[in-house]
């Protein structure tokens, strides 16, 4: 693998007519991090994948790779590489010919090709099916063999667009351990696009989050969750209330909210009660029609179950209160 590469955009903009979908962003990515962008739909950080890939032009700012701008090159002299959402693999040709065929684009001779791929099949698990179609994969294994053929190039930076969003979820955890572990292996930069809080923080090292073609926050994912910057990180990565006080919103975290039954000073009923396991979550309302999340751990909540209707009294430590700009 080619040797990992810091990335800068400066002031980065992507406009379409009149609508700007990225708005100036500046954004400095170490060398063989894993940054995962995320937002909601048209945040602007597909579009942002796709400028660093030199698959949208930029309208304004610059893109540095390493010691290269290369905000004008063509994406094969980027030093990048794409897995893209749908897989696109070819489905005339066999998985190590798919994996193959970037080498046999560039006139590299057909056995030495076919053992790179070969190589790069056995680090994702795939060599067993080499000769095998993609219509007789699954999509799992599509997914292997895209990743495959991505990282074939050598490239220095991988860029992937919601490359577990087809999976059904159990499928989506076991991926997500072999993303990481590869990026680890590989020591390259991976720059991961996706709308899933979960994915972004069980993957990455820098979550980028965005909104309406803007950078909200960014930093580690710890960081992230538990100091969101704005009400719209605190909602959006989920788990917080935010509470309205004279002096700003502050948000709680939902596993930090505690309820006890009966009147107090924030009196609510319980709308809700679902169970997910380790936890409970209990949904209450206010008096003046605020909805409530509390986690309650299982065991406390089988102690003295609630039910739907019932009084309670909603606090939290001071020292679990974030203020939010």
């Amino acid at each position: 693998m080619a040797d990992p590469a810091a990335l800068e955009l400066v002031a980065v903009t992507k406009r379409y007519g009149t609508t700007t979908a990225v708005d100036a962003i500046d954004l400095k990515i170490a060398a063989g991090t894993y940054c995962c962008l995320l937002g909601p739909s048209g945040c602007g950080k597909t579009s942002t994948l796709r400028m660093i890939a030199g698959h949208e032009s930029v309208s304004d700012g610059d893109i540095v790779l390493g010691p290269t701008n290369v905000t004008d090159l063509p994406p094969a002299r980027r030093g990048t590489a794409m897995m893209f959402q749908s897989y696109a693999l070819f489905p005339h040709l066999t998985v190590i010919d798919n994996v193959a065929f970037a080498l046999r684009m560039r006139g590299v001779d057909k056995a030495v090709r076919r053992a790179r791929a070969a190589e790069l099949l056995r680090l994702v698990h795939m060599d067993p099916y080499a000769e095998r179609l993609p219509a007789q994969l699954s999509g799992g294994q599509q997914q292997r063999v895209a990743l495959a053929r991505a990282l074939i190039t050598e490239p220095q930076i991988l860029l992937l667009d919601e490359p577990l969003s087809a999976l059904d979820p159990f499928l989506r955890v076991r991926m997500r351990a072999e993303l990481k572990r590869l990026q680890r292996e590989l020591g390259i930069t991976f720059i991961h696009v996706t709308h899933g809080q979960e994915e972004a923080m069980a993957l990455a090292d820098l979550v980028v989050v965005m909104n309406g073609g803007r950078i909200e926050q960014q930093g580690s994912p710890r960081a992230v969750f538990n100091a969101p910057a704005s009400e719209f990180v605190a909602r959006f990565m989920g788990g917080h209330n935010i509470v309205a006080t004279a002096t700003g919103p502050i948000a709680v975290r939902a596993d930090h909210t505690r309820l006890t039954r009966g009147d107090g000073p924030r009196p609510a009923f319980v709308t809700t009660c679902e169970y997910q396991g380790a936890h409970v979550h209990v949904t209450v309302k206010t008096a003046d029609g605020v909805e409530w999340l509390a986690l309650v751990p299982e065991r406390s909540f089988d102690a003295d179950p609630l039910e739907p209707g019932a009084v309670v009294s909603v606090a939290w430590a001071e020292a679990d209160a974030h203020p939010l700009i």
